[in-house]
């Protein structure tokens, strides 16, 4: 059987990186392929020169598609030979309908007048494919991103898709989402549909991939045939980084002090709908040197109480009382929060936590720039300096702290918003799923970082959807669930099952 598509040699350059050096990748028809690879490792630069987001004559190598060798120009060319690409950034108009999104550019009509009708029945026939029961009139914002990402999807079925590429589709769902999307998968597997699967969830790859690709530093190390044969996690994170993680959560000896941080019945209302309590009377107590970690399923009111803690920038009518250090300290503004101490990393960094257009120098002094300055004036010289410092501290692999930080992987990024933070000089540091959409060695750096901040001292809260992570860089955990602590325990008492337990007691209660 010929490969449905075959990837030769191709190479890639940057002013001063060389991002893919001879890769070469083939896809099977009706195959399920995971290309896995350390961020920065190359896979989403070979997956854009797929697509065509850089152009033929920008990239060395060939691209055989279908028997025929390609020149895609840009996203269009390649979409029209069947290549869909979804990224892990989602491509969806928030205030369109799920009708409008899908159809937006070629919408279905005669003389310039849209056929809503035809719109609507397509629409219907797409997403019965996917398993959404949705209503074509349905705006995109009042959707879940699960439900949002199977909308990409339907998207791309009609498109009329023979190559599917998925990058990170799994980063933002929660575990019963995922498994509906990998189930997915598989049925256009049966449709004979291929697909190209990237991601850093290992148990999922295993799950459904038939071959793994793996790529390092920008060159093909491996192709593992999981048909042929049992492939081990251990085995891919060897090809990924090159040597064995024997212990993927460094270890650490807690030196605990006392409490730096106490919360007292936070109480938090939804922004937009002011009957509805989002935070329900929440204590909690973090000490110097202490990671403390906060469990719970998706929606359980995580993320809504360390934004509201920070400045108040979720919610309203927001009571409580928050001591720092002892004292009681005014929150209500993100300045204010900084002030006292208060530092949070939010899930989002794309968005939120980094300006992406600048470089890595202005993102790192950003949170604290009086540190950097005399007379409300900036001295470069000193701002260089702090960025090179944290560059070298927390091991930012770039070409210079000039370099932009798009341009970055995952886990380098995250890396800038740390250093943002740390450079701020916080008693408490919240992390908001600190390393999701990272690999797994990029991971364990992450976690070293962690633990050498509890040891110089601050104490760090880490919100994760990561039970493991959670189980494996924590001294404590809080169990939350629907806006409440529904249990809190030493981490050496707790489990997967535990948590769960404590979440379906508190539904039974």
């Amino acid at each position: 059987m010929q490969p449905i598509l075959e990837m030769q040699s191709i190479t890639k350059t940057f002013p001063g990186v060389n991002a893919l050096d001879n890769v070469n990748l083939s896809v099977m028809p009706a195959e399920i392929h995971a290309i896995v690879g350390e961020n920065g490792a190359g896979k989403s630069t070979l997956m854009k020169v797929l697509s065509g987001v850089y152009a033929h004559g920008t990239y060395a190598g060939n691209i055989i598609f279908e028997g025929a060798e390609r020149t895609f120009k840009n996203i269009a060319d390649s979409e029209k030979d069947g290549i869909i690409i979804i990224h892990q950034e989602l491509a969806l108009v928030p205030l369109l309908s799920i009708a409008e999104n899908i159809f937006l550019g070629h919408e279905p009509g005669k003389n310039g007048i849209i056929d809503w009708f035809e719109a609507f029945r397509r629409t219907k026939d797409l997403l019965k494919k996917v398993g959404l029961n949705e209503h074509p009139n349905t705006l995109i914002t009042n959707l879940g991103t699960g439900k949002q990402q199977l909308v990409e999807i339907a998207k791309a079925l009609n498109k009329r898709v023979k190559l599917l590429i998925l990058d990170e589709p799994t980063a933002s769902l929660n575990e019963t989402d995922s498994d509906a999307l990998l189930a997915l998968l598989k049925e256009f597997k049966a449709n004979g549909i291929a697909s190209i699967l990237i991601s850093h969830k290992l148990n999922e790859i295993s799950k459904v991939a038939d071959r793994i690709t793996v790529l390092r530093d920008g060159m093909t190390v491996d192709t593992l045939d999981c048909k042929a044969e049992t492939i081990s996690e251990d085995r891919i994170i060897k090809a990924m980084v090159g040597r064995e993680l024997t212990d993927r959560y460094p270890k650490r000896t807690p030196k605990i002090g006392e409490p730096i941080l106490e919360i007292k019945n936070w109480s938090v209302y939804h922004p937009l709908h002011a009957d509805r309590q989002m935070i329900k009377g929440v204590d909690m107590v973090v000490k110097k040197g202490e990671v403390v970690g906060i469990a719970g399923l998706m929606g359980s009111g995580r993320t809504e109480l360390a934004m509201s803690l920070f400045g108040r920038t979720y919610g309203q009518k927001i009571t409580g009382e928050v001591k720092i250090n002892g004292k009681p300290v005014d929150t209500s503004t993100v300045e204010k929060a900084m002030k006292a101490g208060l530092a949070y990393a939010t899930e989002d960094r794309k968005t939120y936590g980094l300006v992406l257009i600048d470089h890595i120098k202005h993102n790192i002094t950003l949170a604290n720039l009086e540190g950097v300055s005399k007379n409300t004036v900036i001295d470069d010289t000193k701002e260089l300096a702090v960025a090179n410092r944290y560059r070298q501290d927390l091991s930012i692999r770039c070409s210079s702290v000039f370099q932009t930080t798009v341009n970055l992987s995952g886990g380098n990024q995250q890396k800038v918003v740390l250093s943002k933070w740390l450079f701020a000089g916080p008693d408490v540091l919240i992390l908001d799923e600190p390393t999701r959409g990272i690999d797994v060695g990029a991971k364990y750096e992450i976690y070293g970082i962690i633990n050498r901040l509890a040891d110089e001292g601050k104490a760090i809260i880490v919100i994760s959807s990561e039970m493991p992570e959670l189980l494996g860089i924590t001294d404590r955990l809080y169990v939350m669930n629907e806006g409440r602590f529904v249990a809190e325990m030493p981490v050496g008492e707790a489990s997967q099952e535990t948590i769960m337990r404590a979440i379906m007691k508190s539904w039974e209660g």
